[in-house]
Formats: structure tokens, sequence, C-alpha cells
């Protein structure tokens, strides 16, 4: 399968709308107890999560995974740091271009690959504020051009 595919359960469209995402890697994520039954619940929120390099390694801050409802005393804390699993290399080329000002390591989307729970990460620029606006307008543009095209189709 390609990086990136499989069956989706959450994704970060704000990182999307807020960083330039230059480059992308797939990555496995540590997971605890009840936590993979709540994912495959769908029951995950990237939304505020952000990536951070400490000690040669990955972590992933903030990530929300609700308690699953059958857990009991085996639930686990909903925000908890997540170790992000990723080959050396990669490691590597990510210490590299954070070093890089402006350069953040953004969670795009979780979603699960032959059973496993998988994490795309991107190699992200924050935009400016007309960066954002600019490309609002391009998709306002697109919607009215498909807009006229499909009121022209009907006629």
């Amino acid at each position: 399968m390609p990086k990136g595919t499989g069956k989706q359960l959450a994704q970060n469209k704000k990182a999307y709308h807020d960083y330039f995402i230059e480059e992308t890697f797939e990555s496995g994520i540590v997971l605890q107890g009840t936590e993979i039954k709540s994912i495959r619940a769908g029951k995950v929120n990237l939304k505020d999560s952000f990536a951070k390099i400490e000690r040669g390694e990955v972590y992933l801050h903030n990530m929300h995974i609700s308690p699953y409802e059958q857990g009991n005393r085996y639930n686990h804390d909903p925000l908890r740091t997540r170790k992000l699993l990723l080959h050396k290399k990669q490691i590597s080329k990510l210490i590299g271009d954070t070093k890089e000002t402006g350069y953040t390591i953004v969670p795009l989307k979780i979603y699960l690959k032959n059973g496993f729970a998988k994490v795309l990460i991107g190699l992200g620029r924050g935009k400016k504020q007309y960066d954002k606006r600019e490309d609002l307008k391009k998709k306002e543009a697109k919607r009215d051009i498909e807009r006229a095209f499909r009121d022209r189709q009907k006629m």
C-alpha cells in the first residue's frame, strides 16, 4: 500500500490551512492498552497536536484519544505524549530540517493500515496571513467556476 492510504480515522484540515506541507512521512505510533480500540472507533482528534524531537526520538503531543467506554480502570490519559516510530535516517532528516527557522512537524492524518495505526506527519513551513487569504481566494474562484460549469450542464 502506498504511504497515506488505508481506513482514514482523523484528519488535521487546519494543518493544510496553516502550513505549506513540503514533505510527508508515515510513522507508527506506540499505544497503551485500550487506545487502539478507541482509535478504531474513530474517537481521536488531531486538531491542536504537534510533533517534537526529544533525545533523538519523535514524540506526538496533544493528540486526544478518548477513553474507551468499556475500559474501566485500564483506560489511559487522553492527552498523554506518544512516541512515533520512524527510521533513524528519517529522524535525522527531520532534525536537520527543523533546525531551519519556520519549519515544524505537524500530524496530518491518522489511519489504519494492515491492522496497525499509522500517523502521516508532514514537514511544514508556516503560512503568513496573506498566504492564507490567497489560498481562500483560489478555492473560492475554483468553486465558482465549478458552479458555473455545473449550471451550464443543466441547460
